[in-house]
């Protein structure tokens, strides 16, 4: 759910949900590595040949920047970001053959 949608188009709003066990991962991840002022920051880069990258890291909001969150957990998006991240999943999997975060699209 979008925290401040007051900037965006309509059809941007929700277009990013987290999966309860990759939400819990992240929270735990918070508490123990992030500074209280800093959210969870999903963003795509730019990746060579091999076309874009997904990442995550824990940072302050900055200019630009748009605010969601999804079951409990706040984070930021620029605005180029959004463009290839609608209806995507934030999953995570700590199983034996789990692959930790994974962004699904």
């Amino acid at each position: 759910m979008l925290v401040d949608n007051s900037q965006i188009p309509q059809f941007i709003v929700g277009m990013l949900t987290l999966t309860e066990a990759a939400a819990a991962q992240i929270g735990r991840l918070q508490a123990e590595q992030a500074d209280a002022s800093q959210r969870l920051r999903i963003f795509v880069d730019a990746g060579g040949c091999s076309g874009f990258e997904y990442g995550m890291s824990f940072d302050s909001k900055k200019e630009g920047d748009h605010e969601f969150e999804d079951k409990g957990v706040s984070f930021f998006m620029d605005a180029a970001s959004l463009e290839y991240m609608k209806g995507s999943v934030v999953e995570f999997d700590d199983s034996l053959h789990g692959k930790g975060f994974q962004i699904r699209n």
